[in-house]
């Protein structure tokens, strides 16, 4: 059975985040997608333990603090280390994938620019973290 995800995505296109929406929508998956339009709201909403998210899903190029800065102060605190944070991106600069891997990401996903393309990654995506163990730990 799969698990029905709470997903905190830190994204600063509205646009972006309205497709993620319609491809939830789409897809007929109940996953609860949380906003954060910015690295600094988004550690807002993680100071409160008791609803953490089960995965986040995160920009790199944002406004305040970019992705890459988000990933340091979260897998520095050791409440939010062990969050799987999966960058969902248009970066497909190596040196941001490697410096990512190198800080703890869980996976590195680019948004594709067809529409049908990004919906098939975000099904696969949610579909095995919805299985994942690690969520349910």
């Amino acid at each position: 059975m799969n698990t029905i995800l709470k997903v905190l995505l830190i994204e600063d296109d509205t646009i972006e985040v309205m497709k993620l929406n319609r491809t939830i929508s789409t897809l007929d998956l109940k996953h609860k997608i949380i906003e954060a339009n910015n690295g600094e709201l988004a550690l807002e909403i993680l100071k409160d333990e008791n609803s953490l998210p089960d995965i986040i899903l995160l920009d790199l190029n944002m406004p305040k603090i970019n992705g890459i800065e988000f990933l340091k102060i979260v897998k520095n605190d050791p409440h939010l280390k062990y969050l799987p944070t999966i960058v969902l991106t248009t970066s497909n600069n190596k040196r941001d994938l490697l410096e990512c891997y190198k800080i703890g990401i869980a996976g590195y996903v680019l948004k594709p620019l067809k529409y049908e393309d990004y919906v098939e990654k975000i099904e696969k995506l949610l579909a095995y973290w919805s299985i994942n163990e690690l969520i349910k730990a």
